[in-house]
């Protein structure tokens, strides 16, 4: 097989107009980015809403490994696959980060026959969205230092601003920095650091808007401060998001491009799932619903992390539920969370493959208990045997009572996916029934991460830091009780240790801090040594990224 990005530059790409037209969508709701790239338009998106909705299809995965699980390539396979089968089929995917296409993950666009394209615009820059996420961001950051320079007439205490500054980049050198240095016209020196973008409040927000008039009273609502009695301050209060939803505005509208095979995407915000709520922007996921009869999305990572907060998070927001549920497994993932080092996952090894299914077998249940149907998506590797595929059906069959399909989507495009398509459309016949979420919303907070640790991830019990569990009682004297939780937790482990992979039983989830997310909707828990600011490994992907003789860029993939 050719590389990832030599498909995609041997691909002939369908002008976009004619994508939008197979949609329905006509010329005049299209911004236009180039040939192949367009934003949908405010007003055509806003009339879509009377339109009857399609059916959703969430595909989640087990908990990621350096073998590789492929969800975005599964996702874009069972796009071009149900398309090929007769069914009209949108998919949404989130936008690439920088963080890690120039550090250690790469980047998002899927893989082999099944991506999405143009490819590179994809993963560099595409339409500039996270960069109006990251200047809205930077905006609210001046606006507030300007504010207590200027008088501070809210009396913002400046050792309470809670607000911390974002790049898209990975950077450990920003997590805690000292600004304002160099004198009285520099303003008040003070603690403050970055996070990467996608863990911004502003992404998250964006990402569960319904519509600009939506995103601006959401941003209002942001906390970034306290006062010296301890009264909170938010953005509406700095008279920050008027000039913040000028930034957005373009950026708010969903962005559509193409499958190899000339189906259509929909790729539109990006918020990480082991740090923020990891899934697409609402706008964009009711636009597929009522553009196609099914739309296929993704929840970050794995299905402790992702998908529950797609389903306790952005469906308990946006009045969403999944008509089925796909969790994408590959032999060599569940052979290294039964205890096989990477470089020895090509031989056939049955007995890693039957310890490592528990991890697969946690996720299954879990998403069960949310009530929903469930089918395994098994991506297939050119070094897995017949024996380890047959083994694993078995395994699904007999425990789990579970569909496993081999799916060669990668190789095969479309084609390759045809029966987990199939299986799809026969799960997706039933009217879903309501969501069953890990926990009421009128639940303490305390309580709302006790159910996710241990119902989810196995955990015994939960360990809560004094300082966050002080400030957990603060929000809820606050009026923010209420709120869903948003896990920030490795996505390596059902436990904060991302070294202990299977399905690990009877762990304490350490929560060292929390932080108060109001414009979003959701109390963020930190747990254990999880960073909101990544950092770059030893041996970046930078360090190979570079453009040949002919102008193009080699080594992103």
């Amino acid at each position: 097989m050719p590389s990832d990005i030599e498909i995609a530059r041997a691909a002939t790409l369908k002008p976009i107009a004619q994508v939008a037209e197979t949609l329905g969508i006509p010329d005049d709701a299209l911004h236009n980015y180039g040939k192949h790239i367009a934003k949908i338009d405010h007003g055509y998106i806003a009339g879509l809403e009377s339109r009857k909705p399609g059916k959703l299809v969430l595909v989640t995965a087990i908990s990621p490994t350096p073998a590789g699980e492929g969800k975005t390539t599964t996702t874009v396979g069972l796009g071009d696959a149900l398309n090929r089968i007769g069914e009209k089929t949108m998919i949404c995917l989130r936008e690439p980060s920088l963080g890690p296409c120039f550090g250690m993950k790469g980047g998002a666009a899927g893989g082999g026959k099944a991506q999405v394209v143009p490819m590179e615009q994809i993963n560099l820059h595409f339409t500039g969205d996270f960069h109006a996420i990251t200047s809205a961001h930077s905006l609210a950051a001046a606006l507030i230092d300007n504010h207590v320079y200027w008088a501070n007439e809210l009396n913002i205490d400046v050792r309470r601003i809670h607000w911390r500054r974002v790049v898209d980049m990975n950077d450990r050198a920003l997590r805690q920095i000292t600004q304002s240095l160099g004198g009285v016209a520099n303003g008040f020196p003070r603690e403050d650091g970055f996070d990467i973008t996608v863990a911004s409040e502003v992404m998250a927000v964006f990402c569960l808007a319904k519509d600009l008039a939506d995103l601006e009273e959401r941003l209002g609502r942001i906390v970034i401060a306290e006062t010296r009695d301890r009264k909170l301050v938010t953005l509406k209060d700095v008279k920050a998001t008027g000039a913040m939803t000028v930034l957005l505005k373009d950026a708010l509208q969903p962005n559509l491009v193409q499958t190899l095979e000339g189906n259509p995407a929909l790729i539109h915000g990006g918020p990480f799932a082991n740090i923020a709520h990891g899934c697409n922007s609402v706008i964009a996921t009711r636009a597929g619903l009522r553009l196609a009869d099914y739309t296929v999305t993704e929840a970050g990572f794995g299905a402790d992390l992702g998908a529950e907060k797609f389903l306790d998070i952005k469906c308990r927001q946006a009045g969403l539920t999944p008509s089925a549920v796909v969790v994408v497994a590959t032999i060599r993932a569940l052979k290294m969370h039964g205890g096989v080092d990477k470089k020895n996952l090509g031989a056939e090894n049955i007995d890693a493959l039957e310890k490592g299914f528990a991890n697969l077998a946690r996720h299954v249940t879990n998403l069960r208990g949310f009530g929903l149907p469930v089918v395994v998506g098994v991506n297939h590797f050119h070094a897995d045997t017949d024996a380890e595929h047959a083994r694993l059906k078995e395994l699904c069959r007999e425990r789990l009572d579970v569909e496993a399909i081999t799916c060669r989507h990668w190789a095969e495009g479309g084609a390759g996916a045809e029966e987990l398509a199939r299986a799809v459309v026969k799960l997706s016949q039933a009217e879903p029934a309501p969501i069953r979420h890990a926990y009421e919303t009128e639940s303490r907070l305390t309580d709302k991460i006790r159910a996710i640790a241990t119902k989810l991830y196995g955990a015994a019990d939960i360990q809560i830091e004094t300082k966050a569990a002080g400030k957990l009682a603060t929000f809820e004297k606050d009026g923010y009780g209420h709120l869903p939780i948003c896990m920030a937790k490795t996505q390596y482990s059902f436990s904060t240790d991302p070294t202990l992979m299977g399905a690990p039983e009877g762990h304490i989830v350490g929560v060292r801090d929390v932080r108060l997310s109001a414009g979003a909707g959701f109390v963020v828990a930190i747990c254990g040594e999880i960073m909101t600011m990544p950092g770059l490994p030893r041996v970046p992907a930078a360090d190979t990224i570079r453009l040949d003789a002919n102008g193009q860029i080699d080594g992103l993939f």
